[in-house]
């Protein structure tokens, strides 16, 4: 199954998950800081929800209240919530 979730309060502004069930196939992001993207949407390849949820959520950039990688837990958070 595909997901699109549209980041707030961050560089990138689109993310698409690709999703088995509660496994993470894939993940592309638009927008953003693209060598770590590219490593963070490596690193969550085949790694279940909940387990990238607690990873990276409330991880701050600067002094932001949210990062990309909060914004990856907070997309997963509102695929599980629909689905």
């Amino acid at each position: 199954m595909t997901y699109t979730y549209i980041p707030k309060g961050v560089c990138s502004r689109k993310m698409t998950f690709e999703l088995d069930d509660d496994t993470i196939v894939s993940l592309s992001v638009e927008g953003g800081c693209n060598g770590n993207l590219k490593g963070i949407s490596s690193l969550v390849k085949g790694r279940k929800v909940d387990e990238v949820i607690q990873a990276l959520d409330g991880i701050h950039c600067g002094n932001k209240p949210t990062s990309c990688p909060d914004q990856i837990a907070q997309g997963l958070k509102q695929y599980k919530h629909a689905h």
